[in-house]
């Protein structure tokens, strides 16, 4: 049993890395703002945790179905609609049970599901006892107003919780002007930027032994931060984008896994962006809306 989940798996990786490159030529487009770019990273990490997905004739998958991997229709609901798996291994007969080509297969898939199970377990686990313990530690915080706490425990202001999120501010801020830190950590609220992070780091446990998976986790982070810092300045005049700068060096040293942090890692590009920043038109949101969903169809949907 082990070996046909870790079967489909691998499989779900493979093509989670193949199509995740697309998505890493387009967040190297300087012009395409990070607001927009983060949404590509759906991609990847959907691909990694869903199996099964709706067959198109636009999918990328048809053109590669063409040299390599194998589509397995799981549902047909109509004749011209059709669900289905990617198979790229392509080292079985038939599907539901598996039968593989060569019996060897059959041990290799065996061990090797018992090795990632336990791999996978593991980190989720691990992942789950760190969240926990880290919302634990939060309970200390003293509350100042709203949804703002103090804690002597944080080195720099940031949302934790996931369903009701806190603001935690150190301790020695209380007397500070946090006009930039609220607009920041409050983007991340909106955007629900903590339940993404979470279930990037469970889609990358569950996919540990794809070092392509931990890349694309770590982009998925920085995105966020900066995709952040462009929907909390986008009101802003020049000098308060420079105001809010450099209250980002004020936080650098901030960062926590589970925790979307004012400060944090890469704050020169962070700082770079936001005083290169630029307000959208209406027409170039309406092109990037249609860019993203031209991209979503082509990558989401398995060969038609």
């Amino acid at each position: 049993m082990l070996g046909e989940i870790f079967y489909w798996v691998f499989n779900m990786s493979l093509i989670g890395s193949l199509m995740g490159l697309p998505v890493l030529v387009m967040r190297a487009i300087r012009p395409v703002p990070r607001r927009v770019a983060v949404f590509l990273w759906l991609v990847p990490f959907a691909r990694m945790a869903v199996p099964v997905w709706l067959n198109s004739r636009w999918s990328l998958m048809t053109l590669i179905s063409r040299f390599t991997t194998r589509t397995v229709v799981v549902y047909r609901p109509t004749s011209d609609v059709a669900f289905s798996a990617t198979n790229s291994i392509m080292a079985a007969n038939s599907y539901f049970p598996i039968a593989y080509r060569v019996n060897v297969l059959d041990t290799v898939f065996r061990v090797g599901g018992v090795v990632w199970a336990i791999g996978a377990a593991s980190l989720l686990l691990a992942l789950g006892m760190l969240y926990g313990a880290t919302l634990r530690e939060m309970k200390s915080a003293r509350h100042l107003r709203g949804n703002v706490y103090l804690s002597d425990k944080v080195t720099s202001p940031a949302v934790y919780g996931v369903f009701r999120p806190r603001i935690v501010v150190p301790e020695s801020w209380a007397d500070r002007d946090l006009t930039w830190v609220l607009a920041h950590e409050n983007a991340h609220i909106r955007r629900l930027d903590n339940l993404c992070r979470l279930l990037a780091f469970a889609v990358t446990a569950v996919h540990w032994f794809n070092p392509l998976a931990w890349l694309f986790l770590k982009l998925l982070l920085g995105d966020l931060e900066l995709a952040c810092d462009e929907r909390a300045i986008a009101g802003y005049d020049q000098a308060e984008r420079k105001a809010y700068a450099h209250a980002l060096l004020d936080a650098a040293e901030g960062r926590n896994l589970f925790a979307s942090a004012f400060g944090g890692a890469k704050v020169r590009t962070r700082i770079e962006n936001v005083l290169s920043f630029r307000r959208m038109t209406r027409l170039s949101a309406v092109g990037f809306a249609l860019l993203i969903g031209a991209i979503l169809l082509s990558l989401l949907t398995n060969a038609g």
